[in-house]
């Protein structure tokens, strides 16, 4: 494989154009979309737009005006479109943390007598420190159980409230099987809760053809709303109106402005409204959104198995012996829309592939994780990363003291 190749793959590549919507800064190759999503140059103009006229001008006006109130069940009805939802099954409010919390509690109180939730050893930690904290709270009648990936069959049991996986695996980028999961889930009465972080954008999802319960996501990976973009959470609109949010702020009322002393749950999703939406970061999203809704989410999925085979040979290639192990599924049906690598200096190498302008990211112990986004990552970029991977490594470039301390951010 050599770069004229790659070369050529961009140019026969249906979404090459799509990388104009970005901001890519040039000479920088950026493999850490599923960290942190890339800028959408309309947002920009959104952002001003919003700020200097339905701000600055319409003032609280815009709240009617310009729909800022609907704002949250709107682009909740969009991203519904990118994972397999009805309109009225997603909204927009909160972190992902936070919806979390919120579905996690109000599965609980549709399941009296069931005193676990079932979730793997290797979740995405916020998931498991949100679960110890509900049951804590809830005084100690009820469990977080943990087990193996490989053992959650065996573990599902009718003491089992509510099933809590992550559909995509946050490290090695392995997919869960949504649709077996879910079923022999049900088979006991368990509900299923799945964070869709890392799949949104990233892989195709059909929750209502896997007939899945609960969802959370975010917005500001694959999906590009901006850093801190709100999350989303879905719920099946046959449970809908037997979910009570634990945190019933205003905004879920069903009259807000009725200012009623005594709280009634809005009707359907809203309910899980809590306090007042975040404007601006709300339509920055919806501009990331709508570019998604533009394109071919099979094509989109097509791009991303072939950005990750390619990273995949070509680091087989060029890289052997030189410490790498691969750490994601090989087969790209497996794998979502990242390739990590093993390395006992992953750190200070991916210190070092920064420095030299290809960004990747750092996960404990010894994880290298390389994104690939489908709307603007380049196969050129992949050859030109690997390359410079092999010169850190042949080099031992990462050996500078400066890489060895950590910095806030990995």
């Amino acid at each position: 494989m050599d770069r004229e190749t790659c070369l050529s793959f961009d140019r026969q590549d249906p979404l090459a154009a799509i990388r104009e919507e970005f901001v890519v800064p040039d000479g920088l190759i950026y493999l850490d979309g599923n960290s942190l999503g890339a800028l959408p140059r309309r947002t920009v103009s959104r952002l001003n737009q919003v700020v200097a006229e339905e701000w600055g001008n319409g003032l609280i006006r815009s709240w009617n005006d310009a729909h800022w109130i609907e704002a949250p069940v709107r682009i909740g009805d969009k991203i519904a479109r990118l994972i397999g939802a009805r309109p009225g099954e997603v909204i927009v409010a909160d972190s992902t943390s936070v919806n979390l919390f919120k579905l996690l509690a109000g599965a609980l109180r549709l399941q009296p007598g069931r005193h676990f939730i079932l979730t793997e050893t290797a979740n995405f930690p916020t998931d498991l420190y949100v679960a110890q904290g509900l049951t804590d709270l809830l005084g100690g009648n009820h469990a977080v159980r943990l087990v193996e990936r490989g053992q959650l069959d065996a573990a599902l049991d009718g003491s089992v409230a509510v099933l809590m996986l992550t559909h995509v695996d946050y490290a090695s980028g392995a997919i869960q099987d949504m649709r077996r999961l879910t079923a022999a889930a049900h088979k006991y009465g368990t509900l299923v809760l799945w964070d869709l972080s890392h799949s949104a954008g990233a892989v195709p999802i059909d929750l209502n053809g896997c007939e899945v319960d609960l969802a959370v996501g975010c917005g500001y990976k694959y999906l590009n709303g901006g850093p801190g973009a709100p999350a989303y959470l879905f719920i099946a609109s046959a449970l809908q109106d037997a979910m009570r949010s634990p945190l019933s702020g205003w905004m879920g009322h069903a009259a807000p402005f009725a200012f009623e002393r005594e709280y009634r749950p809005a009707a359907g999703i809203a309910r899980q409204l809590a306090g007042t939406p975040p404007v601006l970061s709300m339509m920055a999203l919806e501009v990331a959104i709508d570019l998604w809704l533009g394109v071919d989410q099979g094509e989109a999925r097509r791009k991303s198995m072939a950005l990750g085979d390619l990273f995949i040979r070509l680091v087989d290639e060029t890289c052997r012996d030189l410490g790498l192990e691969v750490a994601s599924p090989r087969n790209a049906e497996a794998r979502g829309s990242q390739v990590s690598l093993r390395h006992k200096q992953a750190y200070r190498v991916i210190r070092a592939l920064i420095d030299r302008g290809v960004i990747g990211d750092f996960r404990t112990p010894d994880i290298m994780r390389f994104g690939f986004a489908a709307l603007y990552t380049r196969y050129v970029d992949i050859f030109d990363a690997v390359r410079c991977l092999r010169e850190v490594l042949t080099s031992r470039a990462w050996e500078r003291p400066e890489y060895a301390t950590p910095m806030s951010v990995t």
